[in-house]
């Protein structure tokens, strides 16, 4: 069985990002898992805080979800052009603690995002590129899953309504976990 962590990098309730993880975890292929982690409740990164506290438990949580999952699915906002500063501050605790290389080395990541407007966040997308490459993971640049007009295909509870999304979603399921399953021999 191949395990992915799956993470949404918007803290909002009614999120499109976090419906749009949640459609990726049903359509998951039967040979794959998608375990959903949470950004709420890490604090902002402070070096004081770290020596002083160690890693926060929220941060410890996630951080041993990733590790132990063969994959990493990143579905991202878009704000500004960019990326979201509450997903990557949970980046750079994960990064923290000395172990960096057993959480994300050579872990292979994907990226999907949603976005009410009209590019379905191919910024923010490629603005994730370079900090998984400083983590030492490995992008799988075999597909995008842009999830544009994103608000026209979620009813108001989050549920995807739109056909041809989830076969866009299955299809990048399908190829993600193949990636995975040859990156771990699995």
């Amino acid at each position: 069985m191949i395990s992915i962590a799956g993470i949404s990098g918007s803290l909002r309730k009614g999120s499109l990002n976090a419906a749009l993880l949640e459609a990726c975890a049903a359509a998951a292929p039967e040979n794959l898992t998608l375990s959903i982690g949470t950004i709420k409740g890490i604090p902002l990164y402070d070096g004081d805080v770290e020596t002083a506290n160690g890693i926060p438990l929220a941060v410890a949580t996630l951080k041993t979800l990733v590790a132990g999952a063969d994959g990493l699915l990143i579905v991202t906002p878009e704000y500004n052009n960019s990326i979201p500063g509450v997903l990557k501050n949970a980046i750079d605790w994960m990064s923290r603690g000395g172990d960096m290389k057993a959480v994300f080395g050579g872990k292979p990541v994907a990226i999907a995002g949603a976005s009410p407007g009209g590019f379905g966040t191919i910024l923010s997308q490629n603005a994730w590129l370079p900090v998984i490459k400083a983590l030492g993971a490995t992008p799988w640049n075999g597909g995008r899953l842009l999830v544009s007009r994103a608000n026209t295909r979620f009813d108001a509870e989050g549920r995807l309504t739109d056909e041809k999304t989830q076969a866009d979603i299955a299809a990048f399921m399908a190829d993600f976990g193949a990636f995975v399953a040859a990156q771990s021999g699995k």
